[in-house]
């Protein structure tokens, strides 16, 4: 690691502790030349797979668009960030769990709607909504017949 003051290569690593429930270290450094102190962090580098999208195209995953999307369904809802947060790290973490260097759009989807189907129904509504096309108002009731009832959210084409 080079010394950001001096940018000399020889440091020494004085302090190492495990930060973010264990998935960064930081590491406090010492410049062996000029005795400057710094501060390092260190996180895995993992990639997601590309998202092939409906169309055929092939993307990039993009966390912030995960993101946008459950917020957007979960808007005015009595969701904390937290729960929000802890729904995007499950679906990043099946991504990346799946193994898969592309995975399409459409499981991506799936797994939103699962996780909003357990959390709040009307969220899930909502996303259903716009990730479905509902085209008309029996559509949206035959979803609420389906959540009253207490069934989990059927996949379809």
């Amino acid at each position: 690691m080079y010394c950001p003051f001096c940018y000399a290569n020889d440091t020494k690593v004085t302090d190492s502790r495990l930060i973010r429930e264990g998935n960064q270290v930081r590491r406090r450094r010492e410049c062996l030349i000029c005795k400057e102190r710094f501060t390092t962090y260190e996180s895995a580098e993992l990639t997601l797979p590309r998202v092939i999208k409906r169309d055929g195209r092939r993307d990039i995953f993009l966390e912030d668009k995960l993101r946008s999307g459950i917020v957007r369904a979960l808007e005015k809802r009595p969701v904390s960030l937290d729960q929000i947060e802890n729904v995007i790290n499950r679906i990043i973490h099946k991504a990346r769990a799946s193994g898969e260097r592309e995975i399409s759009s459409k499981q991506i989807g799936e797994w939103v709607m699962e996780e909003l189907h357990n959390l709040d129904q009307i969220a899930y509504v909502r996303f259903a909504s716009v990730y479905r096309s509902f085209q008309d108002i029996k559509e949206f009731r035959e979803e609420i017949i389906r959540l009253e009832n207490n069934k989990s959210p059927v996949n379809e084409e």
